[in-house]
């Protein structure tokens, strides 16, 4: 299922069309951890909406194992320096 649709990007505030982001990867969903510690439901909805450029740099900045396990919700994703540095450069340019 692919969401799209145009509105404020959850991480530079930027008004730009926006994708799903899914806080825990789709190619964990099936790896015993997540599915041990999350159910199927909320993996397939927990995310956030994002412009094309801050969801290209939050997936260049960590792999999705990592992502799931340790940046699985907006606050973790903002607690990262090279996220959050990547988000103040965007939301100046």
């Amino acid at each position: 299922m692919k969401k799209e649709k145009e509105g404020e990007c959850e991480l530079c505030k930027k008004n730009l069309r926006l994708t799903f982001h899914h806080l825990i990867p789709k190619s964990n969903h099936k790896n015993k951890w997540f599915r041990k510690n999350y159910d199927m439901m909320e993996m397939r909805e927990r995310g956030i909406m994002v412009c094309r450029s801050c969801h290209s740099f939050i997936h260049k900045t960590h792999s999705e194992k990592v992502l799931g396990r340790h940046f699985n919700t907006l606050e973790k994703l903002l607690e990262d320096e090279r996220i959050l540095k990547y988000v103040r450069w965007a939301q100046n340019h």
